[in-house]
């Protein structure tokens, strides 16, 4: 129901195909891989293609809650929605629980429980991925709580401070006595996954946190088959500190003038160099609530692409008509995130990261009767305090002492902007040499120039938005490189043989 497997299918050569990996459907022999441009738009702005589009212009993925009907005789297809996000959000919020925060707190544990109960299930050997956060550690506290063993967690430690949370977990799996695997990771290990990104993938994404959960993942399949995470308890509990920001900022600048606004964001950029300030000074010129998210969550204009003849396809996000009326904005840009970054950046992330190296995760925060109860529970109980999650905090509580959890939020990331300045910074150059740029035809080498050159000076951090282009240009190097079924008598046999 929330997107936590894939679904592509395409029409070629009479028949419908699909598979749960774009490898399976370049297999056909009358496979047709035109790169869309609108998609290559919204990976750009984005970091991932947002469903229902594929980076292939005859290629779709299933949305969410949906399946697939194909008329016997025709062919067509149809997407026919069987649970719908959104619908619970609006029913949730029209029909809120009426109960005291003790009462919501027991119902919510008792749902949590049995979740992660049921995700246990399983004839091979179980573990956890562990960050020290709210969300794993509460994932990890309740498997402890229904298991008859100690849980088997996991991982990843980074010499840069910023990105280390591997004490956080060690003192979490410690108290909660877990089976405890910790791996210290260098800039090489991480450099010499980037190679196999583009296979992993199969289109182009670009959480740069894909490289250590590749390696969390690849850690984990060591010692266990199935693994739970504590992926989505951010977008169904309001855990973002964006939302807070976006709705402080909101509120501060959507009383003035558009006009004024423009002129202060004018005035910002002429007089300030910082990257903090020079975002600020975008966001001063949405014109509604909704497009100051759009611009928080984005990395590049549509500009970049060249080729656009058409419009970029409508996706939700940029389509205001198609966000919910909710009764708070933070509502709202948790039911956004719960339908398309989820889905598209942080369970692709995982799902293709773990099964690369052959390792199940399942993911109890994304029942979807976890998701219906959270969308009764008042914001109040979600958001208190300028922080999220409150009532999940509440819970695990019950289990870990605040002291062990509570910090700021730093999320799963690596140092990218510095390893492009360092160990990176050759294979980058390659990659965005403004002659190879403008003989492959996707992208303007001209702002693809200027943010590297400005990144490369250290006066600003392109990192996020450099990382978008290069796993496009990586990519689209694999994707040139793909083997094809070289001869008419090859594509028949495989034709007779589908056919038989």
């Amino acid at each position: 129901r929330m997107g936590e497997k894939p679904l592509y299918y395409a029409h070629g050569g009479g028949a419908l195909v699909f598979g749960s990996e774009l490898k399976a459907l370049r297999a056909h022999p009358e496979f047709q891989g035109s790169i869309d441009r609108g998609s290559l738009a919204l990976f750009l702005r984005y970091g991932y293609v947002p469903a229902p589009y594929s980076i292939y212009s005859n290629v779709m993925k299933v949305l969410p809650g949906t399946m697939l009907v194909v008329d016997g005789d025709t062919h067509e297809t149809v997407q026919r929605a069987y649970w719908a996000a959104r619908d619970s959000a609006e029913r949730g919020c029209r029909n809120p629980l009426r109960v005291g925060e003790q009462e919501a707190a027991e119902r919510l544990h008792a749902l949590l429980s049995d979740s992660v109960k049921r995700r246990m299930v399983a004839d091979v050997p179980l573990g956890a991925f562990l960050s020290g956060g709210i969300d794993s550690s509460l994932v990890v506290a309740l498997m402890q709580q229904n298991g008859a063993r100690p849980v088997k967690t996991f991982t990843l430690g980074f010499r840069e401070a910023r990105y280390n949370e591997a004490d956080y977990a060690a003192r979490v799996a410690r108290h909660l006595e877990c089976e405890h695997t910790h791996l210290e990771v260098t800039p090489a290990d991480a450099l010499a996954v980037i190679p196999r990104l583009p296979a992993l993938y199969d289109e182009p994404f670009a959480d740069s946190s894909q490289i250590p959960t590749f390696l969390v993942s690849r850690l984990a399949r060591r010692s266990v088959t199935v693994c739970l995470s504590g992926d989505g308890g951010d977008e169904v509990f309001g855990g973002y500190t964006r939302y807070l920001l976006a709705r402080q900022m909101w509120h501060g600048i959507g009383w003035m003038p558009q006009t004024a606004r423009h002129w202060i964001a004018e005035l910002l950029r002429r007089t300030m160099s910082n990257d903090k300030i020079l975002k600020v000074a975008d966001l001063l010129e949405a014109g509604h609530r909704e497009s100051l998210y759009l611009r928080m969550v984005s990395q590049w204009s549509d500009s970049l692409s060249t080729g656009l003849h058409n419009t970029v396809p409508p996706s939700l996000p940029l389509l205001r008509d198609g966000w919910p009326e909710l009764p708070d904005f933070i509502h709202t840009m948790m039911f956004v995130d719960a339908v398309t970054y989820l889905p598209d950046d942080i369970l692709v992330k995982i799902d293709r990261a773990s099964m690369g190296v052959g390792l199940e995760t399942r993911v109890p925060l994304l029942d979807y009767r976890l998701f219906e109860f959270a969308w009764r529970l008042p914001l109040r109980m979600k958001v208190r305090h300028h922080r999220g999650k409150w009532l999940l905090r509440k819970v695990l509580y019950k289990y870990v002492p605040p002291a062990l959890v509570d910090r700021p939020k730093t999320g799963f990331g690596i140092p990218i902007h510095q390893w492009l300045r360092g160990p990176l910074r050759g294979w980058a150059e390659a990659l965005l040499d403004p002659a190879r740029l403008q003989r492959e035809g996707f992208l303007n080498p001209d702002p693809v120039r200027r943010k590297w050159k400005e990144h490369l000076a250290g006066g600003r951090n392109w990192g996020f938005a450099l990382w978008n282009v290069l796993m496009f240009q990586a990519w689209l190097e694999a994707e040139r490189q793909q083997p094809c079924l070289a001869t008419s008598a090859e594509r028949e046999a495989v034709l007779s043989h589908a056919r038989n």
